[in-house]
């Protein structure tokens, strides 16, 4: 009787506990507009919100960074890629009071946006074009879904569109292909096909997609409650085979040619009940759950009528969906600034708050305010002040060493932060550096060559290059996405696995890292390029360092910076290779691979 009464003791603890946290829990708080603070000195709302927090500690904004340094950090932050010198010049040369914006507008509108941002949401996808695990079978059509990513962010597909069409395209427009194809985002997770038995890969892949949901449109931890309830937030196992509940009857297992059993989601008029799987064991079959929200997601009141995907996918985009709202306006911060709001992985319990709750709010409301637009919240935060700081002290500027004292971590962002470029983006800059980027888009997932070390350790036909040179040059975002076999410059340079979604890239600094850039042959043979580029377009050396600098770096040389080229150069005892030495120098400094 006794442990009884303890057990009975602790039950009463954890739900009470839990209704405590349900109701003290910042993210799980009914969402309202919060007035902007006031703010003489920036009238931009943004700034307003962090100036509100700098005050209480004696700061204000950093000055501005000059405008070569905000080219480059925006072309980066938006396209994914360096400005031309000629982007430079008339950036640069613009007189007018809105130069900045208009500069912003045009690289909104250029196609390279939606190639360098469709990558962010690939991530959280965790898309490849290949199943995983040990046989890791292609997948011919997954590219299609990549493109329809990139295709929807150029276009400037209104956030709630893009997100029912991923839930539900299917039933939302059942006649149009490209609907379809958006589904691709419930089923781009890992799959075993040749598994023994069907029923456990149904269960799995359910599950899976389950977990996705909840992790990329509502910040939670679903997939911890798959097996028994949440440990740390209210989340039950009931609630979440709830959820699955909405996927259960239109999940497909179709045989292909040549036996292979490829799974696709579409709506089958067939309705499969949802049990709840004791301690998460497909085989032992629980109580008969019907499809329903979380509860501690609001508006959860709401209850589905007939349980179909595109109710979810509707409820997923109300704009009193608080979850959802803050999750997506955390995930544009964190992109632009490198650094979110609040910790993007987890919105329970165990996850960091948010610095600017506030501005958290106001943001999340600020998105169907203007209709959706991503495009329109880019802009709105790359204009802000606060966006546009210095991220050093370039100036005597007599705030600087309060700022680092005060606001050590810049939590408080009371400047800005440098970042360094991602594999993709250092890989695609080295090959527009040089002249090599080749302009072709879309279709199926292409092979340039890979380090001998790797392929002599490579199955017979696991990485068949690609035979039109041209696809060799191609941007990042269309190559073969396997989840097996990365490239060494993503998997150096910290591209998460594909096996789950990835709300933050990590950032490591490895030894590994610089052997790579200076020894590989990519970018040797790039550096080569580049200097031969160089010679060609002048004679004149001091030129052709000037010229190497404009590609790489986006400014010119100092004289001392000019002397020391020379120097270089000169020891190889051949201007040719020395100029080719001096290249790969350059792209092996911090000021390439890190943006102010």
């Amino acid at each position: 009787m006794r442990v009884m009464g303890h057990v009975v003791c602790c039950l009463a603890i954890t739900a009470f506990a839990y209704a405590e946290t349900k109701t003290k829990h910042w993210a799980w708080q009914p969402l309202e507009p919060p007035s902007i603070p006031k703010a003489k000195t920036h009238p931009h709302p943004v700034d307003a919100f962090i100036l509100y927090r700098l005050r209480s500690k004696g700061l204000k904004l950093a000055p501005e960074a000059s405008r070569l340094t905000l080219i480059r950090r925006l072309t980066f932050n938006l396209t994914g890629l360096a400005p031309t010198p000629k982007e430079i010049e008339a950036f640069l040369s613009d007189a007018s009071s809105n130069a900045y914006e208009k500069l912003v507008d045009r690289l909104l509108s250029s196609s390279a946006y939606g190639e360098h941002w469709a990558q962010h949401w690939l991530d959280l996808a965790r898309f490849a074009e290949t199943d995983g695990f040990e046989h890791d079978k292609i997948r011919p059509n997954a590219w299609r879904y990549r493109d329809w990513v990139i295709r929807a962010l150029n276009e400037d597909l209104p956030y709630n569109q893009f997100v029912q069409l991923q839930i539900a395209g299917d039933q939302l427009h059942p006649d149009d292909p490209q609907a379809a194809i958006a589904t691709g985002f419930l089923l781009a997770g890992q799959d075993m096909p040749d598994i023994n038995l069907q029923t456990e890969r149904r269960h799995m892949v359910l599950n899976e997609m389950t977990s996705v949901v909840g992790s990329t449109f509502l910040g939670l931890t679903l997939g911890c409650a798959q097996c028994h309830d949440h440990k740390y937030d209210p989340i039950s196992q009931k609630e979440f085979y709830q959820m699955r509940a909405f996927f259960e009857s239109d999940l497909q297992l179709k045989e292909r040619k040549l036996g292979k059993l490829t799974a696709r989601v579409m709506h089958s008029g067939k309705p499969i009940k949802t049990h709840l799987s004791v301690r998460g064991d497909f085989r032992r079959q629980g109580d008969v759950v019907s499809a329903g929200y979380p509860a501690i997601a609001p508006p959860s009141k709401m209850k589905p009528k007939q349980g179909q995907r595109l109710e979810l996918a509707q409820w997923l985009t109300r704009p009193d969906n608080a979850l959802a709202m803050r999750v997506v306006a955390n995930r544009l911060w964190q992109q632009h600034f490198g650094v979110p709001l609040a910790a993007p992985e987890d919105f329970g319990t165990q996850g960091e708050p948010p610095t600017h709750p506030r501005l958290l709010d106001w943001l999340a409301t600020e998105l169907p305010r203007r209709n959706w637009s991503l495009k329109a919240m880019h802009k709105l935060i790359v204009t802000s002040a606060t966006w546009r700081q210095a991220s050093r002290n370039t100036s005597a500027d007599q705030y600087w060493k309060k700022r680092l004292t005060r606001d050590p971590e810049n939590k408080l962002w009371s400047r800005q932060l440098r970042r360094r470029l991602t594999g993709e983006m250092i890989r695609d800059t080295l090959l527009a550096a040089s002249g090599s980027l080749s302009g072709s888009k879309g279709g199926p997932g292409v092979r340039p060559p890979l380090p001998r070390e790797i392929t002599v350790t490579l199955l017979k036909n696991q990485w068949p290059v690609s035979k039109k040179l041209e696809d060799h040059r191609r941007r990042s975002i269309y190559l073969f996405a396997r989840r097996n076999l990365r490239l060494p410059m993503f998997d150096l340079f910290d591209r998460p696995p594909q096996a789950e979604t990835c709300a933050r890239r990590r950032n490591s600094t490895t030894a590994p890292q610089s052997l790579a850039l200076l020894n590989s042959e990519f970018t040797r043979d790039a550096a080569a390029k580049l200097a031969r580029v160089a010679a060609e377009k002048t004679s004149n050396q001091s030129a052709q360092y000037t010229y190497c600098y404009s590609r790489l770096f986006n400014r010119e040389p100092t004289a001392g910076e000019l002397e020391s080229c020379a120097q270089l150069v000169e020891a190889t005892g051949n201007p040719k290779q020395g100029l080719t030495e001096l290249c790969l120098a350059l792209m092996n400094l911090n000021e390439f691979l890190y943006i102010d």
